[in-house]
């Protein structure tokens, strides 16, 4: 016998899955905007820092970079608290676990946007009086940004795919909310058929707009040579 779907029983609780779909998107866009920041300063460091800092910057991008996300997550949920005496809530310690590993990961593209400048520009800065902080502000950063920009935009989508595992510490995300109104309908295939379809909307429409800009800024560049 085949299965019989109804998406009705599943539609009455549509709510819950928007509001599961926007807590989403608060943990993305936060993360983001506590980890673009962070990473640049990481990036800075790394490249400018003496070695006695560089090192163990070095070190703790590689760790955000190489250890497992969710690893991170149960870590400043679970054990943080226990070290420190300070409670955190599922929201908090997602937005801490995503934008310092967020950061890593910006880090490395600031600093490949970066180091991928020509020495000349460096070269007619200095020529021009400015000093090194002067020339990576006004010079440097504006034309390494502008490379840096479809890397960023992939990250934030790769970002949002991977805040499904705040689910895991009943962040009322949108996977959570799909969880639970699939254990009170016993509607499985629908729940998460409806949830997998909103992800691909968003998801898919993120990837588009990089596809966009990706395509004005190769127009930009070649008009540019």
């Amino acid at each position: 016998m085949g299965y019989e779907w109804d998406f009705l029983v599943v539609l009455r609780d549509f709510d819950l899955l928007l509001l599961g779909l926007v807590n989403t998107l608060k943990v993305t866009v936060l993360a983001l905007v506590l980890g673009v920041p962070i990473g640049l300063a990481l990036a800075l460091l790394r490249l400018y820092g003496n070695l006695v800092v560089r090192a163990p910057v070095g070190l703790l991008i590689e760790f955000l970079r190489t250890t497992p996300p969710i690893a991170q997550l149960f870590w400043f949920f679970f054990a943080l608290p226990i070290l420190t005496g300070i409670e955190i809530d599922p929201f908090r310690a997602s937005i801490l676990t995503f934008a310092l590993q967020s950061s890593a990961f910006f880090a490395e593209v600031f600093r490949g946007g970066i180091v991928s400048i020509d020495t000349g520009q460096w070269e007619a800065s200095k020529a021009l009086g400015m000093s090194r902080n002067e020339s990576l502000r006004r010079i440097i950063l504006p034309q390494a940004v502008k490379r840096m920009i479809p890397a960023f935009l992939e990250r934030a989508i790769e970002l949002m795919k991977t805040t499904t595992l705040v689910s895991t510490i009943s962040y009322a995300d949108l996977l959570y909310q799909a969880n639970s109104i699939a254990q009170s309908t016993y509607r499985s295939l629908e729940v998460f058929s409806i949830a997998a379809a909103m992800y691909f909307l968003v998801i898919f429409a993120c990837s588009m707009i990089v596809r966009y800009i990706e395509a004005r800024l190769a127009i930009a560049s070649e008009a540019a040579h």
